[in-house]
């Protein structure tokens, strides 16, 4: 079973970002569960997506206690308490301008960076970094299919579909094609 963290604040697309990874891999034949937790109903409070996928169903009630991956949306959320079950075996993907190396304080977890918010600028998205982030992660791990995962982003993008799709393949691009990793 793969699982993994999604953590945000209020208004940035995590919650949307579990969506489309879910979808994604459930259109690949996967079974996946997936849950939020917001810290408060407004923009920029934390909310906390919850992911697990795998080849049978899925039949546990519980948190995650040791993801595979935690994504995070805002640097400033990095904390003991998001860390908190990870390993070393754990990528720890973060929207920031700094590189990985700067984050080596955390402990030794995969570090992975991507500017998220000047592509979404670029693709004239705004500040939300749900499609570059989902499209960053699918090439880290290789999974979901990235044309599948396009294909959901056309799919569910509320708004600004061909910029979410632009922006989406600009994430992946940057680890598949000699991103830092």
């Amino acid at each position: 079973m793969f699982q993994f963290k999604i953590q945000g604040r209020g208004g940035q697309g995590a919650q949307k970002a579990g969506e489309i990874l879910a979808e994604a891999f459930f259109r690949e034949g996967r079974y996946v569960q997936t849950y939020s937790t917001y810290g408060g109903a407004r923009r920029g409070t934390p909310v906390s997506t919850f992911f697990r996928e795998d080849d049978k169903p899925i039949n546990l009630r519980c948190d995650i206690e040791n993801p595979d991956v935690i994504i995070c949306f805002d640097a400033s959320l990095v904390s003991d308490a998001l860390l908190k079950g990870a390993t070393e075996d754990t990528l720890l993907l973060i929207n920031s301008t700094n590189p990985p190396d700067y984050f080596a304080n955390l402990g030794n977890f995969k570090i992975a960076t991507i500017d998220a918010i000047s592509i979404a600028r670029a693709n004239q998205i705004g500040r939300f970094v749900n499609s570059i982030l989902v499209g960053a992660f699918a090439a880290l791990m290789e999974k979901p299919n990235i044309d599948v995962l396009i294909q959901v982003v056309k799919d569910i993008s509320p708004a600004k579909v061909e910029q979410n799709v632009n922006a989406c393949l600009d994430g992946y691009n940057f680890f598949a094609k000699g991103g830092v990793k």
